[in-house]
């Protein structure tokens, strides 16, 4: 019985272990308060995986096994040593023989040769218990190995009751060809024939024949409030049946890229799913594949009659596999749909008023004491007593004042002294918000936009012109390296010298003329702030005993920041140190990780500074750890995480050569004698 566990553990562990530890998805992304469930973490290069880390507190996790993808002889030594086990007399199997022959043979009954995607198809399932009292929101998930730990992935804490389908088996690879042995088909009775107010969409949700290609029958009846957990599969739709109430406000949210910003192998490099909602004859009453300006669908809705209603939830061009992970909630949850103003100065309480559905308040007063300047989330509370969606909200240091209407012209231009942060929005489609302001010959100016970073759907112009209305400068969109998965850096910067003593407008207007509450903005018009902002990819590092590794630490300069950068660990760290610095032209630099442990038991955070002086000035800055992600093939995004997490790890010496044995010499055949000849 040993020898067939110790066959069995040696081939799950089969492969050297590296630090380069890769988990590509988490199912289910996350689960309610009070609840103990299993996860599914897909990845590569997890060979020696022992344990699994949740950050924040209130969440535990166990690693309870771990199954590599085999190649074709490990699959025959588990055959041969399963037919060893099935050929035991019956009077001596016990359970433990019992569960080893089941084990071996679900290992080899979900082996796939060919994966879809090899990168996630070494699966460790994890048990996660979570307090009731733990703080709902966005986690961090991780495993960990002998030899280091892995990226993170996001995890949700959720507030209301959750449905999760059974994890879906890893997806084979699609042949040329062949296309259609990759699809789910399962047939579906025909809806009726002739109903004119089925859509296409309609149809295909309902599983209707006349659809262009077979739908899976993955329907499934929740009882909302709830979140529903799932996996998409090519060509499949996957449906949910909930009952509702007349007058009932249903904010319906979709989670998907949000859990896996970008997969550098599926064009267009994310999961870009589609919502459709329907009442019980198939009529559709609410489609959304975006809210705003990203790419997870939001679906506000009124309900308006009592009865059945079916949603349903597919890639946007039926495309599938095991990392197309997604969280649908629905419920009369509370959801911020906008807050003004989107920020505040530092050291200063600012009241914000906030508009959506199912809120409990309407104006908070961000608790910003101890807080540097940069942006926060902010949440607020529903009439049922849950948290809303997390909004950002900006703290600067530089005096603030509100916007004035009116103030669309250069004649009613509303006036400002700088420096100054203006709180604003353009409230109706067509109309501009136009500054004016004082200024001396040789002056430098920077008008810099805070929207889209904001989550604010403006996509603002702007532009500096003289009295005489000459434009100077003019910026539509600017790129920021650490907006993270934003990849539409639609915030206008412009940086400028003035020529002359005089008047200056700044004109601000979205770029399609579109308006409304929910487009805020704030525009900083000021003398250049240097500064800068730092990223260290990645988010983990994995060190030998008494060793040093490296990490990459970005310097993203802002408003002309030329100076030298200094590196250090924040806090009382004297296992770890970290070496090097920015000169005042790079962006980029290697940092030396240095440690004096032999080993640690759990991954231990590390907080990166980065100082530098700007004359008697000194600025201090936290690195934020991000992960270096590709999108499909060619753009790459630097995606923050919470936590820089480090292991050390003392790897066991390699095993010793074999003696090689002496072959025993061979005797020469002896000569036969020959006979003397008389």
């Amino acid at each position: 019985m040993k020898y067939f566990i110790a066959c069995l553990a040696a081939l799950l562990a089969f492969l050297p272990s590296a630090q380069a530890q890769y988990i590509g998805f988490v199912y289910p992304a996350g689960g309610q308060q009070g609840t103990t469930f299993r996860v599914t973490l897909g990845g590569q290069k997890l060979e020696e995986c022992n344990s699994a880390f949740v950050s924040g507190t209130g969440v535990k996790s166990r690693l309870e096994e771990y199954n590599k993808k085999m190649n074709a002889q490990e699959i025959q030594v588990l055959n041969e040593q399963l037919k060893e086990l099935k050929d035991f007399p019956p009077e001596k199997k016990d359970q433990a023989i019992t569960n080893l022959t089941a084990r071996i043979e679900k290992l080899v009954r979900d082996n796939i040769t060919q994966p879809a995607c090899a990168s996630i198809a070494n699966l460790a399932i994890v048990e996660v218990t979570i307090a009731p009292d733990a703080k709902p929101g966005l986690r961090e998930i991780r495993l960990g190995t002998t030899r280091g730990v892995s990226n993170p992935l996001v995890f949700n804490v959720g507030q209301v009751p959750e449905f999760s389908k059974p994890p879906m088996a890893t997806c084979q690879l699609v042949t040329l060809g062949k296309e259609e042995q990759s699809l789910r088909k399962k047939q579906r009775e025909s809806a009726k024939q002739g109903d004119s107010e089925m859509t296409m969409t309609s149809k295909m949700m309902m599983g209707s024949a006349g659809a262009q290609s077979e739908m899976d029958d993955d329907e499934v009846c929740v009882k909302i409030p709830c979140v529903m957990n799932g996996q998409t599969a090519q060509g499949a739709v996957d449906r949910y049946r909930f009952e509702a109430r007349k007058g009932q406000r249903l904010v319906i949210t979709v989670q998907a890229r949000e859990l896996i910003p970008f997969v550098a192998d599926a064009v267009p490099g994310w999961f870009q799913p589609v919502i459709v909602l329907c009442d019980a004859k198939g009529k559709e009453l609410a489609y959304n594949d975006d809210y705003r300006f990203k790419p997870d669908p939001v679906v506000l809705f009124e309900v308006p009659a009592n009865g059945e209603y079916l949603l349903a939830i597919y890639d946007a061009i039926f495309r599938g596999r095991e990392d197309f992970v997604y969280r649908i909630t629905i419920g009369e949850l509370p959801f911020v749909t906008s807050i003004f103003p989107m920020g505040g100065r530092n050291g200063t309480e600012t009241t914000v008023e906030i508009k959506g559905w199912n809120l409990g308040e309407t104006r908070i007063t961000p608790d910003t004491r101890n807080l540097l300047p940069g942006i926060y989330p902010i949440t607020a509370k529903g009439k049922n007593g849950l948290i809303s969606n997390r909004i950002p909200f900006a703290l600067d240091n530089l005096p603030e004042c509100q916007e004035k209407e009116p103030n669309s012209t250069a004649k009613t231009a509303q006036k400002v002294t700088l420096p100054v942060i203006v709180n604003g929005h353009i409230d109706k489609p067509g109309r501009k918000d136009v500054f004016q302001f004082e200024a001396h010959a040789g002056d430098e100016v920077v008008a810099e936009v805070y929207a889209r970073r904001l989550d604010s759907p403006l996509d603002s112009v702007l532009k500096i012109t003289d009295a005489a209305g000459k434009i100077l400068a003019f910026n539509d969109d600017r790129e920021d390296p650490a907006a993270g998965i934003n990849t539409h850096h639609a915030d206008s910067y412009i940086r400028t010298t003035l020529s002359a003593n005089g008047t200056y407008y700044v004109y601000l207007d979205d770029a399609q003329h579109r308006g409304g509450e929910e487009y805020g903005y704030r525009l900083r018009i000021s003398a250049p702030q240097p500064d800068f902002t730092l990223r260290v990819v990645p988010s983990y590092v994995n060190i030998r005993s008494n060793s040093t590794a490296l990490l990459s630490v970005y310097a993203f300069r802002q408003d002309g920041f030329t100076n030298a950068i200094k590196f250090a660990l924040k806090g009382n760290t004297n296992e770890f140190s970290v070496s090097d610095s920015l000169t005042g032209t790079q962006q980029i630099a290697k940092v030396s990780v240095r440690t004096r442990l032999a080993e640690t038991k759990e991954p231990v955070n590390l907080i990166i500074e980065g100082s530098a002086t700007n004359g008697t000035h000194k600025i201090v800055h936290e690195a934020v750890p991000a992960e270096d992600r590709m999108q499909a093939f060619l753009w790459r995004h630097l995606v923050p995480a919470e936590e820089l997490k480090a292991f050390v790890f003392n790897p066991p010496p390699p095993p010793k050569p074999e003696p090689k044995k002496e072959e025993p010499k061979k005797e020469e055949p002896k000569k036969p004698e020959q006979k003397k000849q008389p």
